[in-house]
């Protein structure tokens, strides 16, 4: 993927772009793959914390360095095209996130009218706007890193309602 993005002078923003993702991105992976070992165990809240935070500290770091390295729309399209050819698109976030989504499902620890695919996409989408506003407006702008992932968790209501 490095090689098809690199500009014409190393060292360039869309470099230092791929060796952050290179060095971030799998700890990240890894923190939502663990979650399989997770199902049917704790508090599903409680075992979504961590995911929460780990992915709010994890887009802090790299949005940082994608938008200079997307100024250029050619740079971009390479990109889109270089995630596209490797298999690293959204899903490779989401996936495992949906999968342990379903899995409490299945053992009625997740409500059954959740969405576990929608629900997956809006944890994510909520720890990107959280580092998206401490990256433009500051980190005082909002709640805390723990209050936010708190948040995050806590309005995917994803326990089972009572009858």
């Amino acid at each position: 993927m490095a090689v098809s993005l690199r500009e014409d002078r190393p060292g360039g923003s869309v470099d230092y772009f791929l060796a952050l993702l290179q060095d971030r991105l799998p700890f990240w992976l890894s923190i939502l793959h663990d979650l399989s070992h997770r199902v049917g165990k704790g508090c599903v809240a409680d075992n979504l914390l961590p995911v929460a935070r780990a992915g709010i500290e994890y887009y802090i770091d790299v949005q940082s360095a994608a938008l200079p390295a997307f100024t250029s729309p050619d740079v971009t399209v390479r990109f889109r095209e270089a995630v596209r050819d490797t298999g690293l698109g959204p899903r490779t976030e989401t996936a495992p996130l949906a999968a342990y989504l379903a899995a409490e499902q299945e053992l009625g620890r997740v409500g059954p009218d959740v969405d576990p695919e929608a629900s997956a996409r809006l944890l994510i989408a909520g720890c990107f706007h959280r580092a998206y506003i401490e990256m433009f407006i500051g980190r005082d702008a909002g709640p805390s890193l723990d209050a936010s992932a708190e948040e995050i968790v806590r309005e995917l209501r994803l326990e089972p309602v009572a009858a």
